[in-house]
């Protein structure tokens, strides 16, 4: 059955036809992916050549220096998504030895690029704008002006639709920092058609004012696109809702007693690894518990489409003792700081003392406090029971507190 996102797709819409008509319908997700990124860096191109090729022509003959450097600004939109089909066509290249997880983050690479693409075109507009406020120049009217820069408009809107539609669809960081860019362009060839008009029946110039305003807003939102289309590259917290799906179905096994140390590595699109602790009733038969953890780890795998493994960890329930304990140290380490979690509590007695061992998962905000958290932990143990010596590590708790 072919991805979700390739039914309802829309009739009459150019791209969505294109991707129906170019992907099969048995294609998986990574496929689906692929083709679905490179038919939209591909209708990018040619409409990003089409318009610089008409903003050049209108530009030129009438001596507009907007126009011109807003063609090309298409230009090196054109440029851009060039680099959005080659991205998606190398992240889904097959692992090799030197790449065992994949070529994924390539999307992610390309999608910084286009990111820093935006940020050099604000700057470049900004400049142009700044100079033509001081030396404004004389335009010559033409009846092709218009037309051209009202279906720029046009032609920017729908890329800026479909690429947002598709972006978000298929999670695609690429995909929707082209989004950005094309309604930066939007508000570019808007304020140069506005002066445009203006200036051709008032005489008035206010071409350098208009496009200073609409730089800086293409400035932060290429910006805001570096930080966003960056973040999986420094290794970013994991969605709450996937994490969530994650624990659901674990905590849905019938043989889970509990879920710790849960870590999601993100390798590319399509290339999502996650490990975790899952604890079981120690008592148990070892094959069928182990059964119960091969048969969790293949129900991640085939519903979230990742990879998933799993460390079995055996608890020893039942014992009032170490229950009683467990919610005493999880109700004091929440007065010591939101999101800290005790597991894998064990108790080791001896002639003259017991060892109380346990592990304490401390969120990325706290983790400054990692030494007083634990001396804070070590005096609530011994406040339990002066015989109780705490043995404990201390670690950080990856799955972004959800």
């Amino acid at each position: 059955m072919a991805p979700f996102y390739l039914n309802k797709t829309g009739a009459g819409n150019v791209v969505s036809y294109f991707i129906r008509r170019f992907t099969p319908h048995n294609a998986d997700n990574v496929t689906v992916r692929r083709r679905v990124g490179f038919i939209c860096g591909a209708v990018g191109i040619f409409f990003n050549m089409l318009l610089f090729a008409a903003k050049l022509f209108a530009g030129l003959i009438t001596g507009t220096i907007s126009v011109v450097a807003d063609a090309f600004n298409n230009l090196t939109d054109a440029a851009s998504s060039a680099v959005t089909t080659i991205g998606f066509s190398l992240s889904g290249r097959r692992a090799d030895t030197e790449h065992p997880f994949g070529h994924g983050r390539i999307e992610y690479i390309s999608g910084v690029f286009i990111s820093v693409a935006i940020i050099f075109i604000g700057i470049e507009l900004l400049r142009s704008s700044v100079s033509e406020i001081f030396s404004p120049s004389d335009t010559a009217p033409s009846p092709f002006m218009i037309p051209i820069l009202i279906a720029s408009v046009a032609i920017k809107l729908y890329m800026a639709a479909y690429n947002k539609k598709w972006g978000k669809k298929i999670g695609s960081s690429t995909l929707l920092a082209a989004a950005a860019d094309s309604l930066g362009d939007c508000g570019a060839t808007s304020a140069v058609l506005l002066s445009y008009i203006v200036d051709s029946y008032t005489g008035l110039s206010i071409d350098g004012y208009a496009g200073a305003i609409v730089s800086i807003l293409i400035i932060k939102g290429g910006i805001d696109s570096v930080i966003s289309t960056s973040s999986p590259l420094l290794g970013h917290a994991p969605d709450p809702e996937f994490v969530h799906a994650v624990e659901r179905i674990v905590l849905e096994n019938p043989e889970t007693v509990g879920i710790h140390d849960l870590v999601v590595h993100d390798y590319g699109p399509g290339k999502i690894f996650v490990s975790l602790h899952m604890e079981v009733d120690g008592h148990k038969d070892v094959y069928e518990l182990h059964d119960a953890v091969d048969l969790t780890e293949r129900r991640i795998a085939e519903e979230l489409d990742c990879e998933a493994i799993i460390h079995m960890d055996p608890i020893d329930v039942g014992n009032p003792m170490i229950d009683e304990l467990f919610r005493e140290l999880s109700s004091r380490a929440a007065q010591i700081g939101p999101g800290i979690r005790i597991h894998d509590v064990r108790l080791v007695p001896g002639v003259t003392h017991t060892n109380v061992i346990f592990e304490a998962a401390i969120p990325p905000d706290l983790f400054r406090r990692r030494d007083e958290i634990g001396e804070a932990l070590q005096s609530v143990v011994k406040e339990i029971n002066e015989s109780y010596v705490p043995v404990m590590q201390i670690e950080h708790s990856y799955d972004g507190g959800a």
